[in-house]
Protein backbone atom coordinates (compact mmCIF):
# COMPACT_ATOMS: atom_id res chain seq x y z
CA UNK A 1 0.00 0.00 0.00
CA UNK A 2 1.20 3.88 -0.98
CA UNK A 3 2.86 5.47 1.57
CA UNK A 4 3.62 2.63 4.61
CA UNK A 5 6.91 1.04 3.42
CA UNK A 6 8.94 4.36 4.05
CA UNK A 7 6.84 5.99 6.47
CA UNK A 8 5.29 8.69 4.58
CA UNK A 9 1.17 9.10 4.64
CA UNK A 10 -0.70 8.01 1.86
CA UNK A 11 -3.62 10.61 2.68
CA UNK A 12 -2.70 14.60 2.64
CA UNK A 13 -5.52 17.00 3.16
CA UNK A 14 -4.88 20.32 0.24
CA UNK A 15 -6.16 23.49 1.39
CA UNK A 16 -6.09 26.47 -0.96
CA UNK A 17 -6.16 30.28 1.02
CA UNK A 18 -6.49 33.92 0.14
CA UNK A 19 -3.49 34.28 2.54
CA UNK A 20 -1.81 31.19 2.58
CA UNK A 21 1.26 32.82 4.59
CA UNK A 22 -0.96 33.78 7.39
CA UNK A 23 -2.68 29.98 7.32
CA UNK A 24 1.02 28.63 7.94
CA UNK A 25 1.53 31.05 10.42
CA UNK A 26 -1.47 29.90 12.40
CA UNK A 27 -0.84 26.42 11.68
CA UNK A 28 3.13 26.61 12.85
CA UNK A 29 3.27 28.51 15.71
CA UNK A 30 -0.44 27.81 17.01
CA UNK A 31 -1.12 24.48 16.28
CA UNK A 32 1.86 23.21 16.49
CA UNK A 33 2.95 22.05 13.05
CA UNK A 34 6.14 22.15 11.25
CA UNK A 35 7.17 23.63 8.28
CA UNK A 36 8.19 20.93 6.05
CA UNK A 37 8.75 22.88 2.80
CA UNK A 38 7.79 26.05 1.53
CA UNK A 39 7.88 27.68 -2.39
CA UNK A 40 7.09 30.35 -3.71
CA UNK A 41 6.13 32.48 -7.17
CA UNK A 42 8.17 35.05 -7.98
CA UNK A 43 4.89 37.01 -6.94
CA UNK A 44 5.33 35.84 -3.45
CA UNK A 45 1.99 33.77 -3.41
CA UNK A 46 2.67 30.35 -1.90
CA UNK A 47 2.91 27.72 -5.46
CA UNK A 48 3.26 24.80 -3.01
CA UNK A 49 3.43 24.03 1.21
CA UNK A 50 3.62 21.08 3.14
CA UNK A 51 3.23 21.00 6.84
CA UNK A 52 3.58 17.81 9.11
CA UNK A 53 2.14 17.37 12.58
CA UNK A 54 3.00 13.23 13.99
CA UNK A 55 3.07 11.08 10.57
CA UNK A 56 0.26 13.56 9.08
CA UNK A 57 1.07 16.63 6.66
CA UNK A 58 -1.31 19.11 4.82
CA UNK A 59 -0.01 20.84 2.26
CA UNK A 60 -1.55 24.16 1.18
CA UNK A 61 -1.18 26.57 -1.13
CA UNK A 62 -2.25 30.30 -2.59
CA UNK A 63 -5.56 30.68 -4.02
CA UNK A 64 -5.69 32.64 -8.12
CA UNK A 65 -2.91 30.80 -8.90
CA UNK A 66 -4.14 29.62 -12.41
CA UNK A 67 -4.14 25.44 -12.54
CA UNK A 68 -6.12 22.96 -12.66
CA UNK A 69 -6.55 21.91 -9.06
CA UNK A 70 -6.85 26.14 -8.51
CA UNK A 71 -9.60 26.07 -11.21
CA UNK A 72 -11.25 22.80 -9.41
CA UNK A 73 -11.03 24.43 -5.86
CA UNK A 74 -12.84 27.86 -7.40
CA UNK A 75 -16.12 27.32 -5.72
CA UNK A 76 -15.20 25.19 -2.82
CA UNK A 77 -16.56 25.97 0.49
CA UNK A 78 -13.95 25.46 3.88
CA UNK A 79 -12.63 21.87 4.22
CA UNK A 80 -12.50 19.92 7.72
CA UNK A 81 -8.95 18.45 8.88
CA UNK A 82 -8.89 16.49 12.18
CA UNK A 83 -5.54 16.47 13.67
CA UNK A 84 -4.61 13.46 16.41
CA UNK A 85 -3.03 15.20 19.56
CA UNK A 86 -1.77 13.75 23.25
CA UNK A 87 -3.18 16.86 25.07
CA UNK A 88 -6.29 18.35 24.07
CA UNK A 89 -6.60 20.67 26.80
CA UNK A 90 -3.31 22.51 26.43
CA UNK A 91 -3.35 22.72 22.74
CA UNK A 92 -7.18 24.44 23.16
CA UNK A 93 -5.47 26.64 25.66
CA UNK A 94 -2.59 27.75 23.05
CA UNK A 95 -5.25 28.42 20.39
CA UNK A 96 -7.66 30.88 22.76
CA UNK A 97 -4.19 32.67 23.78
CA UNK A 98 -4.16 33.47 20.17
CA UNK A 99 -7.29 34.38 19.67
CA UNK A 100 -8.79 31.42 17.89
CA UNK A 101 -12.33 31.05 17.09
CA UNK A 102 -13.14 27.99 19.10
CA UNK A 103 -16.36 26.22 17.49
CA UNK A 104 -16.66 23.71 20.60
CA UNK A 105 -14.28 23.47 23.63
CA UNK A 106 -12.56 20.27 24.65
CA UNK A 107 -15.40 17.92 24.92
CA UNK A 108 -15.65 14.49 25.84
CA UNK A 109 -17.20 11.92 23.56
CA UNK A 110 -19.26 9.22 23.74
CA UNK A 111 -16.52 7.04 21.58
CA UNK A 112 -13.83 7.40 24.22
CA UNK A 113 -12.07 10.55 22.56
CA UNK A 114 -11.60 14.12 23.92
CA UNK A 115 -11.96 16.90 21.42
CA UNK A 116 -12.05 20.65 20.50
CA UNK A 117 -12.87 22.10 17.32
CA UNK A 118 -11.37 25.59 16.15
CA UNK A 119 -12.15 28.05 12.93
CA UNK A 120 -9.32 29.42 10.75
CA UNK A 121 -9.37 32.68 9.24
CA UNK A 122 -10.56 31.51 5.97
CA UNK A 123 -13.43 29.14 7.53
CA UNK A 124 -11.80 25.61 7.62
CA UNK A 125 -12.36 23.48 10.88
CA UNK A 126 -9.80 22.07 12.20
CA UNK A 127 -10.46 19.48 15.02
CA UNK A 128 -8.25 18.61 17.59
CA UNK A 129 -8.22 15.25 19.68
CA UNK A 130 -7.10 11.86 21.35
CA UNK A 131 -9.01 9.66 18.49
CA UNK A 132 -6.87 7.94 16.12
CA UNK A 133 -8.30 6.26 13.60
CA UNK A 134 -7.20 2.12 12.69
CA UNK A 135 -5.67 2.09 9.05
CA UNK A 136 -6.22 -1.68 9.28
CA UNK A 137 -9.56 -3.51 9.61
CA UNK A 138 -10.09 -4.68 12.76
CA UNK A 139 -11.79 -8.35 13.28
Amino acid sequence: MAGTEDGRPSICPTLLYADAKAAIRLLTEVFGFTEVAVYEGEDGSVFHAELAYGNGVVMLGSKGRGGVFDQAMKGAGPAGVYVVVDDVDAHHRRAVEHGVEILMPPTDQDYGSRDYMARDAEGNVWSFGTYAPQTTAST
